[in-house]
């Protein structure tokens, strides 16, 4: 574990300018330097770099951060791994300290069972490679398959040897305990032996994103009705099926560069592509396709292909995959191989240039997919083309994405030769259905009708026909006010404003506007910003909507009670990570005032009216503050009025408080309605 010290010279060391240097071409603008970011696609610089603060911001894509959370994003590192490699850039030798009982514990189990799979790796690909049942059985079969020695080795593809306990012998020889055997799922433990998993198979370590190997996935070699083809590790604490892609850790480089991802079904489909020279590909190890699988592509690309054999049958029962993919947003197309092919065998028969041909041209979107692949069952049967239909239009509602969704519908329109009317309507009834269910399982029951408000819709405006009806109750129509008031009196945006101005000001000096000295040849007294609203905000007990400002908000109060300067680079650094970026992008501004003084013009900045950006700030928040109490004093008027309650103190507090505003509104020459 890295200690605090050598975080903070590795932190002192990093000039952002030279590690984003190294990536991004960077050209000056003022004081802060631009680039093309390197996140997502852009043609023109919208990647800000400011060395005096330190940080990053691209106005593009919204990411942000200092130069350790560029390395962590860009080369996909975890924290100590990227303070490992600025370490390494400035020479700073990394000095580490003695963490506590319980990590060494929790680190020293999660360690010893990647040490063992590691020498499970080395034991099954050392076998294959050095002994004569391996290399007479195992590596005979991947080079049957195709496969040259350098991809195999470049996979670590290994045999477990026909033997009950091969593995499980030559580890506890070796000093490796059989908890941590049990643990991996190597080896199987019950009251009468313990024996290997996986025996006289050849093996595919499974890695983590890192690289690290966590699984093994087996096939046998011989038939045996009684053994499955494929034989996957369980579930471990370090190995999650769903959460787990085979070949990612090879792939995660070239899908960012190619900005797709092939998604095939098998092991060795993913090995036979990148002897093909295609490297951005993976495979779901053995699992039906998950939401975490699909999200941990995400990281890297929006863009997904699904790569399927010509098994109509298993098409079928694979196809949902698609479905989960559109949930999550992604774009998803299909390449269908021809009958009797998949990905292995195909790549083995074509060129490379030839593949990515076949590749790039039978790749369809997924409404053509699947008219292509069930269309030919609907022949002469209008009854299962409407079925295919409404199946089609069932998987268009996934999307989430309201354009898309009117851009697929189309789309279907065309094909199936059918009004996009009709389709719209079939698609509003799912929509409905799927809010219907919504509500039901909330425990809302329907009792009234009545005609539902434009901007109140609960579903796609452009998809939803005038005049339809939906049923709420009184709760419901209750509920949907309160939001469209919460939303008014929301006061987000009120806390940025005073966060952006600590974040910049804090330690800056001003005159409270109508302070007098307490003589006439004294100085005019002075307030530093952080004191001022942290004092302020306390004093009227202000408390923050937005999670991040007010854990910002937290750290100042920090610093005025422990009467601490404020330096921003330092101040940041010391955030959680969730409010980094944040703070960061408050930090940062787009544009730069140019050199108008260079022309003998004079530009105030804002620090040149602090006292105005202040108090106003302040004053805002409070009059919002004020419009939440008096709403909630109406509706217990409301309340009270019904139940032939006395108001009187009500109206006396509500009066009060109107008068309050007034005053308020007069310090910002704002004009309130009575």
């Amino acid at each position: 574990m890295i200690n605090q010290e050598t975080k903070e010279k590795i932190l002192e060391a990093a000039r952002i300018e030279e590690v984003i240097g190294e990536f991004v071409v960077l050209r000056k603008r003022g004081s802060n330097l631009l680039g093309v970011c390197p996140f997502h696609n852009e043609r023109t610089p919208s990647f800000t770099v400011s060395p005096a603060k330190g940080f990053f911001k691209c106005f593009g894509c919204g990411k942000a951060g200092d130069s350790v959370t560029f390395i962590m994003e860009h080369e996909h590192l975890s924290f100590p791994e990227a303070l490992r490699y600025l370490a390494n850039k400035y020479n700073i030798e990394i000095a580490e300290e003695a963490p506590s009982a319980e990590m060494i514990e929790a680190q020293s189990n999660r360690e010893s069972l990647f040490a063992m799979t590691e020498f499970a790796k080395n034991f099954f690909r050392d076998y294959l490679w050095s002994n004569e049942e391996g290399i007479a059985i195992g590596l005979s079969y991947f080079r049957e398959r195709g496969f040259t020695d350098e991809i195999i080795r470049r996979f670590d593809l290994g045999f477990a040897p026909d033997k009950w306990d091969g593995l499980t012998k030559s580890a506890l020889d070796n000093g490796f305990k059989l908890e941590f055997l049990d643990k991996t799922g190597l080896t199987i433990i019950n009251e009468q032996k313990q024996y290997d998993r996986f025996r006289g198979r050849v093996v595919f370590p499974i890695s983590s994103l890192t690289g690290r190997v966590i699984a093994f996935g087996a096939r046998i070699l011989k038939t045996d009705p009684k053994s499955p083809k494929y034989l996957n590790s369980p579930e471990t604490e370090i190995y999650h099926k769903s959460r787990s892609l085979y070949g990612i850790s090879l792939a995660k480089k070239d899908i960012i560069a190619k900005d797709v991802c092939y998604l095939v079904e098998g092991y060795t489909d993913v090995v036979s592509l990148h002897q093909a020279g295609i490297e951005n590909v993976v495979a779901s190890s053995g699992t039906s396709l998950t939401v975490e699988q699909i999200r941990l592509i995400g990281r890297y690309t929006k863009n997904i292909t699904v790569l399927y054999d010509g098994d109509a049958a298993g098409i079928k029962a694979s196809i949902r995959g698609i479905d989960l993919i559109l949930e999550e947003g992604m774009n998803v197309r299909v390449v269908l191989f021809p009958q009797g092919e998949d990905p292995d065998s195909f790549s083995r028969k074509v060129s490379t240039v030839e593949l990515l041909e076949f590749l790039e041209k039978s790749a369809v979107d997924f409404i053509t997919f699947k008219t292509k692949l069930l269309l030919s069952e609907t022949a002469g049967d209008p009854i299962k083309k409407a079925g295919l239909i409404r199946d089609i239009v069932d998987t268009i509602a996934k999307v989430p994405d309201a354009i898309g969704r009117a851009a697929y519908l189309r789309q279907t329109s065309t094909l199936m030769e059918m009004s996009e009317t009709v389709l719209l309507t079939e698609l509003n009834k799912i929509l409905r259905a799927k809010i219907a269910k919504q509500q039901g399982a909330q425990g809302t029951q329907p009792t009234q009708s009545y005609q539902r408000p434009k901007n109140l819709d609960a579903g796609p405006p452009e998809l939803v026909p005038d005049g339809e009806e939906i049923i709420l109750n009184d709760i419901e129509k209750q509920a949907q006010e309160d939001e469209i008031i919460h939303d008014e009196l929301n006061t987000s945006n009120q806390e940025e404003e005073l966060i952006r101005i600590l974040l910049n000001y804090a330690d800056l000096d001003f005159v409270i506007p109508g302070t007098e000295p307490e003589h006439p040849s004294a100085p005019i007294p002075t307030v530093k910003v952080k004191n001022f609203i942290i004092g302020e905000i306390s004093e009227d007990g202000i408390h923050f909507s937005n999670e991040f400002y007010a854990g910002i908000l937290a750290e100042f109060s920090t610093l005025v009670e422990q009467q601490q300067q404020y330096e921003a680079q330092s101040f940041v650094q010391g955030l959680e990570e969730t409010l980094k970026a944040t703070a960061i992008s408050l930090l940062t501004t787009r544009y730069e005032l140019a050199s108008w003084e260079e022309k003998g013009i004079i530009v105030k900045a804002e620090k040149d009216h602090l006292d105005k950006a202040v108090i106003d700030a302040i004053v805002y928040i409070k009059k919002k503050q004020l419009d939440k109490f008096l709403y909630e004093l109406q509706r217990e008027i409301k309340e009270r009025v019904v139940e032939n309650i006395e108001v009187d103190d009500l109206l006396e507090k509500y009066n009060r408080f109107l008068l309050i505003k007034i005053e308020l509104n007069k310090m910002t020459n704002t004009v309130i309605q009575k």
